[in-house]
């Protein structure tokens, strides 16, 4: 298994604010195949990225979440919370739930973001890990309602947590530290070739949260797109 962060060179800790004017680093594709994996590092400051997470720890309806599982409705320590353009349903892990509207801190955010990858969102789904304890299975995000081949923006906020990529067929793996106040960028045909992985850990760790910007195409009026 490859391990990458050994080969990144992400921005210092203090060199990205939200209104920063520095030219963006050119960041490479960590897989060796089958997809577009770009690992941005850190596009925030320390202080602006610990104060946005405690808005957000703060201020974000945040629920636990729920899949199905053998037909049955499973109720994760996890919590997540759903936001858009437009208040439309999204449906993954069998159960379908409906977006809140934008915060202001979200819409911050997610301007921050676009301005990295030079893309636009009209939508983000949030996970809460209030410690090591809690992670998120071998999964891709390759529901139908997404976009094609869209591209998803990951943002780290919190405690640094190991994240792991495997091939579907070839199951090789490659495993990455996302690190606070960081960037990730799934592209192209990433999530029909790769699984990923948030594993646990019985470490001393603070709580993460994570945004993961992505385009909705399921019922979404043209003005929201």
């Amino acid at each position: 298994m490859k391990n990458l962060n050994e080969n990144l060179h992400p921005t210092s800790q203090a060199e990205f604010d939200f209104d920063s004017n520095l030219a963006p680093i050119q960041p490479n594709n960590l897989l060796p195949y089958d997809g577009c994996v770009e690992y941005l590092g850190k596009i925030l400051t320390p202080k602006c990225a610990d104060e946005y997470f405690n808005q957000l720890f703060k201020d974000i309806c945040w629920q636990h979440d729920q899949a199905m599982i053998f037909g049955r409705c499973i109720q994760t320590k996890r919590k997540v919370a759903w936001y858009g353009n437009h208040q439309y349903s999204y449906t993954y892990s069998g159960i379908e739930k409906k977006a809140m509207l934008w915060t202001p801190v979200l819409l911050e955010l997610k301007a921050i973001v676009e301005a990295q990858c030079a893309e636009q969102f009209n939508s983000c789904l949030l996970n809460l890990y209030h410690d090591g304890s809690e992670g998120m299975a071998w999964h891709s995000d390759g529901e139908k309602d997404l976009k094609p081949q869209g591209t998803i923006a990951s943002l780290s906020l919190g405690a640094s947590r190991r994240f792991l990529f495997k091939h579907k067929v070839r199951h090789e793996k490659i495993e990455i530290q996302l690190m606070h106040g960081s960037l990730l960028l799934m592209k192209g045909c990433t999530q029909s070739h790769w699984l990923h992985h948030l594993p646990t850990t019985k470490r001393n760790l603070g709580a993460r949260i994570n945004l993961t910007f992505r385009n909705i195409m399921k019922n979404v009026p043209s003005q929201f797109n």
